[in-house]
């Protein structure tokens, strides 16, 4: 009789962190030439925050002496998880004071995402902020990992193992969702969130897992007034588009308020904003996203 096999150690916070970081690195293969690692055990479609922060990272090696400050993507067709992506750099333009790149994620021949960045030199400036929402601090709050456990007897069996997956980013919402009964409320979502495991001092890799972890909230905001989550069989999202405006230097293993709003929904797309605060009230980056939001059954469409 064969010995029974043994269990899986369980991975480290850093483990898992790592995992991340060489998810969001980029090969490179030729010049502007880049290929995009595949997410362990990934299946189905690629999530879109992975695409941006790949892409990010890409125009990223292109660029010295500036700083990302903004990115503009829009989604074309969902990657992929059975196939690497590659991206293609163009050097569209070089300044004294900004550079401007463009982006082409491509599977298998075909593009799945168009992304321009722009870049800045550093210097000095008038400034103003929003002030950060009064919210309580992520110690006083659950995590969305704590959450999802107390009602995993409600998640149909299959589903599991994905709902209960160890992730790299920790989320604490300040008003939890309730995923398998949602109620309609207020188009307005705040949680915590930071990497679980300390990140390199690579101010270039804190913006790609920003990045990262800011696909992660949004869409989800434009279906609250209408009390549907992703887990509806008959329900249809994806994201259409993403932008990142990138403020202040940051530490994205450090805990950072993301405050979302959604101000419009119709012909079966949902528009999100958000702003991501540092502890002490820093406005360090804005996000915008407009996703498609589609009930399969036109004869339901009354919950708009």
């Amino acid at each position: 009789m064969a010995d029974d096999p043994q269990p899986r150690p369980r991975r480290t916070d850093e483990e898992i962190v790592q995992e991340l970081l060489v998810l969001l690195d980029v090969e490179e293969l030729d010049a502007d030439l880049y290929r995009g690692h595949r997410q362990p055990g990934g299946r189905g479609r690629v999530f879109g925050g992975q695409v941006i922060a790949q892409g990010l990272q890409a125009a990223q090696r292109s660029v010295e002496g500036k700083t990302a400050h903004s990115l503009h993507a829009y989604f074309m067709r969902p990657g992929n998880e059975d196939y690497p992506i590659t991206y293609r750099v163009v050097r569209d333009f070089d300044g004294g004071s900004f550079a401007n790149r463009r982006v082409i994620a491509m599977q298998r021949g075909v593009p799945i995402l168009n992304m321009t960045a722009s870049f800045q030199r550093a210097e000095d400036g008038l400034h103003h902020q929003d002030a950060m929402p009064d919210v309580p601090p992520p110690e006083e709050l659950k995590s969305e990992q704590e959450l999802r456990r107390e009602k995993i007897d409600q998640i149909p069996e299959g589903m599991r193992p994905f709902f209960l997956r160890r992730r790299p980013i920790e989320i604490r919402p300040v008003t939890p969702r309730d995923w398998i009964n949602p109620e309609k409320a207020p188009p307005l979502w705040h949680s915590w969130f930071r990497a679980i495991a300390p990140l390199p001092d690579d101010p270039a890799t804190h913006r790609a897992v920003l990045s990262y972890a800011s696909d992660m909230s949004l869409l989800g905001t434009a279906l609250l007034p209408h009390g549907l989550t992703w887990l509806r069989p008959d329900f249809q999202t994806a994201s259409l588009d993403h932008a990142v405006w990138l403020h202040e230097p940051f530490r994205a293993d450090e805990w950072l308020l993301y405050a979302t709003d959604s101000p419009w929904a119709g012909h079966a797309r949902g528009f999100n904003r958000g702003k991501i605060f540092t502890r002490d009230g820093r406005l360090v980056a804005s996000t915008a996203q407009e996703g498609l939001m589609r009930l399969r059954n036109e004869d339901r469409a009354g919950t708009n």
